[in-house]
């Protein structure tokens, strides 16, 4: 009877490896449809890899011709003496395999807290206007890696209240960057992305200077192109050093259209403390978010 027992119970772990390395199979399987039917489809080549959502990049990485994205995005800043409030336009586009181009419209609006006077705090603005390039200069499927270079040309503009004494242009931002991605297995993706801000003044001719090194971990779920995971945002200048971690998931709620979520932690409060950010990714004409299906033999 004892040997029996034990039998029995062998046979069910036996079975529940089974089911287990079964499931394991199938996921993979879906992983291969899925990836070969977004990535794989047509020449020339492209890796799919899973990109930032709040450092956002100029169209994906390998972007093939006539690829389109409109994106919305809404946010709220915590600071110390006031709330900020972000929202951007934002428009993509490949007019040529491997190379994207992007115009955006970011805007600020600012809320004193309780007690503090709204005219001791910046003011609201339209940012400036955004015009930036990238060029995937290597993209290997064999190796699951995608390397790019880009320059994003902002032209700063003064907050609303000054429009009348100010220069419509206040500032020139250049921002030359690189960028290296790298898919490990089917579902986990590194991304590092990185170069520095110089701002110069129109109207004193100050020249500021940062440096920018992103790194970006995620898991993409098995089958689609949501994802889960973490983007650390770190800025160097000449005495100072900040980082804000920011957990982010990505969800597909139809064909062409996803929604992003992020949350911002700094690592340092001197004067941001926590935010959020969300934004819309509509990409007109594609349908690849969808968990393919799978035909079974009778």
């Amino acid at each position: 009877m004892r040997y029996l027992l034990l039998s029995f119970v062998l046979l069910g772990f036996l079975q529940s490896f089974g089911q287990m390395d079964s499931l394991k199979q199938e996921k993979q399987r879906i992983d291969s449809i899925y990836i070969k039917e977004v990535q794989d489809k047509r020449k020339p080549d492209k890796v799919l890899h899973a990109e930032p959502l709040f450092i956002d990049l100029i169209r994906d990485l390998g972007a093939r011709k006539g690829e389109r994205e409109w994106n919305i995005g809404l946010g709220l800043t915590d600071n110390n003496r006031y709330d900020l409030y972000t929202t951007l336009i934002e428009y993509e586009f490949a007019p040529i395999s491997r190379l994207g181009f992007e115009v955006e419209l970011p805007f600020s609006y600012y809320s004193p807290l309780g007690g503090i006077s709204k005219d001791s705090i910046p003011g609201s603005k339209l940012n400036g206007l955004k015009l930036a390039t990238q060029y995937s200069f290597f993209v290997s499927e064999k190796h699951k890696t995608s390397l790019a270079i880009g320059y994003i040309h902002e032209f700063m503009m003064p907050e609303f209240r000054n429009y009348k004494s100010s220069r419509f242009i206040s500032a020139h931002q250049f921002n030359p960057f690189f960028i290296a991605a790298k898919r490990w297995d089917n579902n986990f993706h590194t991304l590092l992305y990185t170069g520095p801000q110089i701002e110069r003044s129109v109207i004193t001719h100050h020249t500021s200077k940062n440096w920018q090194v992103n790194t970006n971990f995620h898991y993409m779920i098995p089958g689609t192109r949501n994802f889960v995971g973490m983007e650390f945002n770190k800025d160097f200048r000449k005495k100072d050093f900040d980082m804000v971690i920011r957990p982010q998931m990505r969800v597909g709620i139809a064909d062409n259209l996803l929604i992003g979520i992020v949350a911002g932690v700094p690592v340092k409060r001197e004067n941001q403390r926590f935010s959020s950010f969300v934004r819309l990714i509509y990409e007109p004409g594609q349908k690849h978010h969808r968990q393919p299906r799978l035909v079974t033999a009778p």
